[in-house]
């Protein structure tokens, strides 16, 4: 038998294959076998009355009553053995998926426009799994044995293998009339719960506002007639699943009596014995079983399908560059010189012909700090988004020693690079898990050292359970500047090349003021790059250069002192040039 451990390794595609490959094999040998024997009921019967009866044999009633009990035993055995084996495939399939729906998850914002529902991937990939796990799919494969029973009924007799040739052909009809009056109901029912869902979650996020502004009685109304949209398109859909699953039992019970009804007038007319009108009652049903099964688990059927296609069709959008052996990039050396930016353009995900960051060029070496300035919505964080590679560029590159960011493997690129967006966000785990990028095989010793590179070592000891508080619901349990000083020596942890800090003071107080002009200090020191994106006055000190910024253009570019000045004089200018003309002075009129 074929053992499996869907936690202990790692397998990759081509072993993967070979596996479900092999267990797909050992379930389908194990359904012959269970159909083969699903033949003993029917025999039996045809024994008991053709032979036991006419005999009056309680001998061979006795035998054939041990031996049809040991074939139900082994019959049921490799039921449940079919069953585990269709359930570890469907581990194995939900396994191998499950990286690559996490990164769907992680990377949707990045690729395409926002409002899907977030969790979709994963509500797809457990539906496939329980689908796979399920009866359903087990009789998937009893349906390969239609044929087989079918000839039976005609060696019985051609009467009976006409009418279960008929009920086939009736539920085979009702089941393609199923899958087309369906499917677009399926559809519809699955985009009212991912719209449900997304108001739900924006409710979440806004629960402070909602409480303070007293505006629940309309999130009640309004989650009310999303809700209740999602439970008729429900409802439609189980109607007329309910419909077509009352029709195909119908049909068969139909079918099961009319059998006994034909079996009964070819008895009469001398072509069947009475025990093969049992027999025959009992593999028309048999014939018709697996398709009976799979149009009442129709609902699951076409959930599985449509979420099967959903996910090949993200699958596609996000190929999977994570794992290192699907990848055949060379090893670069560790970026040690410049940051070299060239004609960028960049547009928001999903929105290729809006640029928001149109033909920036510069660059910065080792051991100086660069601070992007300007006003808002003039496209500074857009640029620190592509810096980081969290957006991809639509024209242009960005370089580490003359290397674009696409050279590197994402996992090999993120030690080099610190990144701290403006939300400074957390992730589920401790103060301690969160600086060391969730990195399990962190050394304390790092952890400490990038918290006191941040400034913020004495802030988290100072915590009751320090490192090992526990962060709740994105840092909702620390203040706003202690999230940005735990995510900013997040963005230190390992001493990165490449810094990027967007609006990184914007919640500290002074003391949180001093410790982020010691942390771009530090890494200007160690040889780093600093790309500070800022509106305020206090770390202008340490950058070296500047970049402006207006209406996603560069307007300026170059050492801190030169471009203030030029800005100074800008202003200067504008004021010159707004300020209303001088009044003439009217002539003094004497009077005699």
């Amino acid at each position: 038998m074929i053992e499996f451990n869907i936690e202990s390794k790692t397998l990759n595609l081509s072993g993967l294959k070979s596996i479900i490959t092999r267990s797909l094999i050992l379930a389908g040998v194990f359904s012959s076998v269970v159909n083969l024997f699903s033949l003993a009921s029917p025999l039996f019967m045809l024994e008991i009355y053709d032979r036991v009866i006419p005999s009056n044999s309680e001998a061979t009633l006795a035998v054939l009553t041990g031996l049809v009990v040991a074939i139900y035993c082994i019959s049921g055995f490799l039921e449940v053995i079919r069953g585990r084996v269709m359930s570890r495939i469907a581990g194995l399939i939900d396994d191998d998926m499950s990286e690559r729906v996490i990164t769907a998850i992680a990377s949707a914002r990045l690729r395409m426009p926002t409002g899907a529902d977030v969790l979709k991937p994963a509500q797809d990939a457990e539906l496939v799994r329980s689908f796979l796990s399920g009866p359903a799919a087990a009789a998937l494969f009893d349906l390969l044995w239609l044929p087989f029973y079918l000839a039976i009924c005609f060696v019985l007799h051609p009467a009976i293998g006409s009418l279960a040739s008929l009920a086939l052909a009736i539920l085979v009809t009702l089941s393609f009339a199923a899958a087309l009056s369906t499917r677009k109901k399926a559809s519809l029912a699955s985009a009212s719960l991912a719209t449900r869902n997304r108001f739900g979650e924006a409710v979440h996020r806004n629960a402070e506002s909602i409480s303070a502004m007293g505006i629940l009685p309309q999130i009640r109304s309004r989650w009310k007639e999303q809700h209740r949209h999602h439970a008729e398109t429900q409802l439609e859909l189980a109607d007329w699943t309910g419909l077509f699953s009352g029709l195909f039992k119908t049909t068969r019970q139909m079918v099961q009596s009319g059998s006994l009804a034909l079996g009964a007038w070819l008895v009469l007319e001398g072509e069947m014995t009475g025990g093969t009108i049992v027999a025959a009652s009992i593999i028309v049903a048999r014939t018709l079983q697996p398709l009976e099964l799979l149009i009442g688990n129709w609902r699951s059927l076409v959930a599985a399908q449509q979420s099967w296609k959903r996910l090949q069709e993200l699958f596609k959008s996000f190929p999977d560059k994570q794992n290192p052996d699907k990848q055949n990039k060379v090893s670069l050396p560790e970026p040690t010189q410049t940051l070299r930016v060239e004609r960028l353009s960049a547009s928001p995900p999903g929105e290729p012909y809006r640029m928001i960051v149109s033909n920036v060029s510069f660059h910065a070496t080792a051991g100086t700090a660069l601070g992007i300035v300007g006003p808002s919505g003039s496209g500074k964080t857009s640029l620190a988004k592509t810096l980081s590679g969290v957006w991809t560029t639509s024209h242009g590159e960005v370089r580490l020693d003359d290397a674009p960011l696409d050279q590197w493997p994402m996992n090999v690129l993120g030690r080099h690079i610190g990144y701290m967006p403006q939300s400074s966000d957390l992730l589920p785990g401790t103060i301690g898990e969160n600086i060391a990028r969730l990195d399990r095989a962190a050394a304390d010793r790092g952890i400490i050292s990038a918290a006191h590179a941040a400034g913020a070592h004495e802030m988290i000891v100072s915590l009751p359970d320090g490192y090992q508080t526990t962060i709740t619901d994105g840092g909702s349990n620390l203040s706003a500047g202690q999230r940005q000083r735990v995510a900013l020596a997040r963005a230190l942890y390992g001493d990165p090349f490449l810094v990027i800090l967007d609006e990184p003071n914007s919640n500290l107080d002074r003391a949180g003021d001093e410790a982020l002009v010691g942390a771009i200090r530090g890494v200007k020191a160690r040889g780093g790059i600093a790309v500070v994106v800022t509106h305020r006055d206090s770390i202008l000190s340490q950058l070296d250069t500047l970049l402006v910024m207006k209406n996603g253009t560069a307007t300026a570019f170059g050492p801190r002192e030169i471009v203030l000045q030029s800005i100074k004089n800008a202003a200067d200018s504008s004021v010159r040039l707004q300020r209303p003309p001088l009044q003439p002075v009217p002539p003094l009129v004497e009077h005699g």
